[in-house]
């Protein structure tokens, strides 16, 4: 990837749309394939993404992936339109769940999306307004970022 170069990609979420759960994920994936960026950031990134993603689709209206990549630092936005989280401590343990019953019966909601975020990204912030929405930002330094 070039040293200078910029770009950003976004895409829309529609809540309890599970036919295309990760779709977003996916297409940012092989954008950041395409551009050359390193295997092993390419699969952190998708993953925090795709959790990310999952979690507007089990609990929100919609929503929005946003990205912004460079050589030095790659930037994902999360953005909901729903419940919000009303104890965001209690959502980053492992396990813990507010994922309905159908949703479990899915193969979903076990609990672990915040804590896989958490760990495959480098920084993550949580904005939340209980009756508005969510936002998560996350930050995974580029390849350049060491230089």
């Amino acid at each position: 990837m070039g040293e200078q170069a910029t770009f950003e990609v976004s895409y829309t979420v529609e809540g309890a749309d599970f036919s295309i759960a990760g779709e977003g994920a996916a297409r940012l994936k092989r954008v950041l394939q395409q551009v050359g960026l390193p295997p092993a950031l390419v699969r952190r990134i998708a993953l925090a993404t795709y959790e990310a993603e999952l979690n507007v689709v089990i609990h929100a209206y919609r929503g929005v992936i946003k990205a912004r990549v460079s050589s030095a630092l790659v930037e994902v936005w999360v953005e909901d339109q729903g419940p919000g989280i009303p104890n965001v401590e209690l959502a980053m343990k492992e396990g813990y769940s507010t994922a309905p019953d159908h949703v479990r019966a899915l193969g979903f909601g076990a609990g672990m999306g915040l804590p896989n975020i958490r760990r495959n990204a480098d920084a993550l912030k949580i904005t939340t307004v209980v009756g508005e929405g969510t936002a998560l930002y996350m930050t995974f330094a580029g390849p350049s970022s060491e230089v």
